[in-house]
């Protein structure tokens, strides 16, 4: 994908970004260590979650104004308890809570003509009654270690498998380290950026977050172009991270979501938990702008290894369960077991 108005001294980033990714790997000898598969860990608190079987159903539409939210005062989270937080940045998005069991789930109960996805992830797509509404905003939010990464290429991998096309923005790793992580699992990320059906794009947090206003501008159109289905930003935290100001962070992330909204493809943000709520993304921002969060967590008992569990905060247009359900790093990726609980 190029741009007309391009010149030699300001190459279009997406552009650039795959060619010096491409010419990074010609010439990368690094030896990969297994253990790089997921984040390192750092120590964290226990936290204790609802592990109930309630299911959510949000049917309302999205309106036409889904991300206007006007003043910037009218999203100014400061000083809101985490209830009118949520009541603030959900208008317009719809919201209900249901009885249903995962037993009683109706597979013809949900009558939505929203074109939908699998995500790919064994066990966790059986929490999800038909799937992924097609071009939602997805975010993963985990501590470090909790594979979300690896959850962000296992949803492109699915996707390619079926002859979707994907695009993999990277703020945290090279490509030579993206392209290692998907053969740790035998994705063949390589064979698939040949066959022109994957772009892998490195980009520096500073350099995104200078370049920003050319990137939402472009981001759409350039999506278009390459035909892309699935796209996957790892992490949104490194670029909120590069602004000091509250509102000006809130400012970017959302004129940044917006602009994925324009694009058209399903697109999936990791982001780092915060480090008091393992519920809230680092800044707070991100499950307010997103249609779908997905919460990845380690559970610790007193008598137990620890284990890592996943929840369905949210998704928007879809019923899914709201139980806390373990799953683990297996040779073929994440798997989640619907079917276990965590004591």
């Amino acid at each position: 994908m190029t741009s007309d108005e391009s010149s030699d001294e300001e190459e279009d980033w997406f552009e650039r970004g795959v060619r010096e990714s491409a010419a990074e790997s010609a010439d990368d000898t690094t030896e990969w260590d297994d253990s790089d598969t997921t984040d390192e860990s750092d120590d964290t608190e226990q936290a204790e979650g609802d592990s109930s079987g309630d299911w959510t159903d949000t049917v309302e539409e999205p309106s036409d104004d889904l991300f206007s939210f006007g003043d910037e005062s009218e999203y100014d989270v400061s000083g809101l308890d985490e209830q009118e937080a949520e009541t603030l940045f959900t208008e317009g998005f719809g919201s209900g809570v249901g009885g249903l069991s995962v037993d009683e789930l109706d597979d013809d109960a949900l009558d939505s003509d929203i074109p939908r996805l699998d995500i790919g992830i064994e066990g966790l797509d059986e929490m999800i009654q038909g799937g992924i509404p097609h071009k939602h905003l997805i975010a993963v939010i985990g501590s470090a270690g909790t594979g979300k990464t690896t959850f962000g290429l296992q949803f492109l991998y699915h996707g390619l498998q079926h002859d979707e096309k994907a695009v993999f923005i990277t703020l945290e790793q090279s490509r030579g380290d993206v392209i290692a992580t998907a053969n740790e699992w035998g994705w063949e990320f390589e064979q698939y950026e040949e066959d022109d059906l994957l772009a892998i794009v490195d980009l520096d947090p500073v350099e995104m977050a200078n370049s920003l206003d050319n990137i939402q501008a472009e981001l759409p159109t350039l999506v278009r172009e390459f035909g892309a289905d699935r796209l996957v930003l790892d992490s949104v935290s490194l670029l909120e991270m590069m602004y000091d100001d509250q509102a000006k962070r809130r400012t970017e992330v959302f004129d940044f979501t917006r602009s994925l909204k324009r694009a058209g493809v399903t697109t999936f943000l990791t982001s780092e938990a915060s480090e008091s709520n393992p519920y809230a993304s680092r800044h707070g921002i991100v499950e307010y702008l997103t249609d779908a969060v997905f919460i990845l967590r380690y559970i610790r008992g007193e008598a137990q290894e620890t284990r890592l569990a996943v929840e369905i905060q949210k998704i928007r247009n879809a019923k899914h369960s709201r139980e806390l359900k373990p799953y683990e790093m297996t040779d073929e990726g994440i798997s989640v077991y619907r079917h276990a609980n965590i004591f």
